[in-house]
């Protein structure tokens, strides 16, 4: 077989149709296991939450965990989904060396919530994704592959297992194939998690933090050619950040195209993205379910949520993500398109909060939109991992507002903070960065820079104050940008009147 080049993007979107699904998988927050009493704080030593229930040693049977089933309820009511009067719970056997029972307790034809929809919208358009099921199960454990350069199975040279992840409940929302996107396939597709993280985190069943894997994205991605039927899916698996999500559909569309020119059958396979380079490898054949040999679990009890319960917690839920984006954009005067912009970057919950700590909703999102934007393209992370937090930025626009910072020291504390130095007073000191108005500290500054440019002081003198803002210039130059533009002028004007 020939390798050519890959196509371009906008090349395989002119010749194949694609259709994309997303399997997103929820870490509930809940403060014990799903099916046994153990704890669930992220971050505990190794195998240290652990039982018998957890680590399936024999006898020990599960009992089901109450607030894990009412999380799951509430994420399938705020999703528009019907709730399940009577469900059970099942066994999916397969083998993985971090799940002990080699079997995982989860949900088959029988989920608790379904038939539901996401509604996003992109430069200005609605979308609805269909949900097809939102169902309960339970986490793996964790291998750990050590001795090698990327941290996979390959090159390494042991591996260990961390059993303080498995048992943890974990909710799996699939959507129905969502196709007729386009060019916009990967645009929807991270809207629709961005959407999907906002509506979970305001429910407060999960911190749905995608770095710690409280939030993971399988996305599914076919091509097929105008006309003709879907064509074969690949799963790639655990993608890990908003922006990846984006890039994980953008680069299997780009993949594709390039084997279906060739005539090359795509495989229905699991592909690993590699954030480093952008693109998939493959993982293993994808299984159907009858691989997974379900049955009903035979050691728990049918789940059978009371109507009259379900009604109270639809009853409770909080304000939807979108009502909210509207109700903040007319309290923050600000335009649809703008509002959008901020909901695409990650900041409606950032620059609330900041507003919150007492900035202005323009200093909030001048911070937010701005420079930290711009520093969370430049490095590929989330906005909400860029290492300020909403106090912080609300600290440096007081600063700002005191007059003890201009933007553009301001900006060289924030980079501190970012860096991890500290909070911005404490960065500001450190750094010595706070701005100097006190005239008899700039009388000296003021005088050089009058001295040398005595051809601009003699325009002052004839009355053109215009030019001040030269020698302004020179002294903020001199004064590494810390003088008071405004006790600067005041003080030449005064000087050369």
């Amino acid at each position: 077989m020939t390798t050519t080049a890959l196509p371009t993007y906008e090349d395989a979107i002119a010749r194949f149709e694609p259709v994309i699904g997303l399997e997103t998988h929820v870490e509930l927050g809940t403060q014990t296991k799903m099916f046994c009493g153990c704890r669930t704080e992220f971050g505990a030593e190794p195998n240290t939450q652990v039982c018998p229930v957890c680590l399936a040693l024999p006898g020990a049977l599960p009992v089901a965990n109450r607030a894990g089933i009412e999380a799951t309820i509430r994420i399938g009511l705020a999703l528009n989904c019907d709730i399940a009067t009577w469900c059970r719970m099942a066994r999916k056997n397969y083998f993985y060396p971090d799940m002990p029972k080699n079997f995982q307790t989860s949900q088959y034809d029988e989920p608790l919530c379904a038939e539901g929809y996401v509604d996003v919208e992109y430069e200005g358009k609605p979308y609805r994704i269909g949900i097809e099921r939102v169902h309960l199960e339970e986490d793996t454990g964790k291998s750990l592959h050590v001795g090698g350069a990327t941290g996979r199975i390959q090159g390494a040279t042991e591996s260990l297992v961390d059993y303080n992840r498995a048992g943890i409940p974990l909710v799996e929302i699939v959507t129905k194939p969502v196709p007729g996107l386009g060019a916009l396939a990967p645009e929807i597709a991270k809207a629709y998690v961005t959407e999907l993280r906002d509506i979970i985190r305001s429910l407060g069943v999960s911190d749905v933090r995608m770095e710690q894997g409280s939030l993971r994205c399988d996305v599914n991605t076919s091509l097929n050619k105008p006309g003709e039927e879907w064509g074969t899916r690949t799963e790639t698996k655990n993608v890990n950040s908003l922006r990846s999500v984006e890039r994980a559909v953008r680069s299997e569309i780009i993949r594709q195209a390039s084997l279906l020119d060739e005539g090359t059958r795509i495989i229905q396979e699991t592909r690993h993205f590699h954030e480093d380079r952008g693109d998939t490898s493959p993982g293993r054949s994808k299984e159907t379910a009858t691989d997974y040999r379900y049955f009903p679990e035979p050691d728990l009890v049918p789940i059978a949520p009371d109507p009259a319960w379900v009604a109270e917690l639809k009853a409770a839920l909080p304000e939807r993500p979108s009502s909210k984006r509207a109700r903040l954009r007319e309290d923050w005067g600000i335009s649809e398109i703008d509002m959008q912009s901020v909901a695409n970057a990650g900041a409606v919950e950032l620059i609330e909060e900041t507003i919150a700590a007492g900035a202005s909703p323009a200093g909030a999102r001048k911070w937010w939109m701005g420079e930290l934007a711009r520093r969370a393209n430049e490095t590929g992370i989330d906005l909400a991992d860029i290492g300020a937090t909403p106090l912080q930025v609300a600290e440096l626009q007081k600063l700002v507002d005191a007059g003890k910072l201009n933007d553009k020291l301001a900006r060289a504390v924030l980079e501190g903070v970012v860096a991890g130095e500290g909070d911005p007073a404490a960065v500001m000191a450190a750094r010595g960065l706070e701005v100097v108005n006190d005239e008899g500290a700039l009388t000296a500054a003021v005088d050089e820079a009058i001295a040398a440019n005595p051809d601009i002081a003699a325009k002052i003198r004839e009355g053109k104050v215009a030019a001040a803002g030269a020698l302004v210039g020179a002294v903020m130059k001199t004064t590494r940008g810390q003088a008071d533009a405004k006790t600067v002028r005041d003080l030449i004007l005064a000087r050369l009147s």
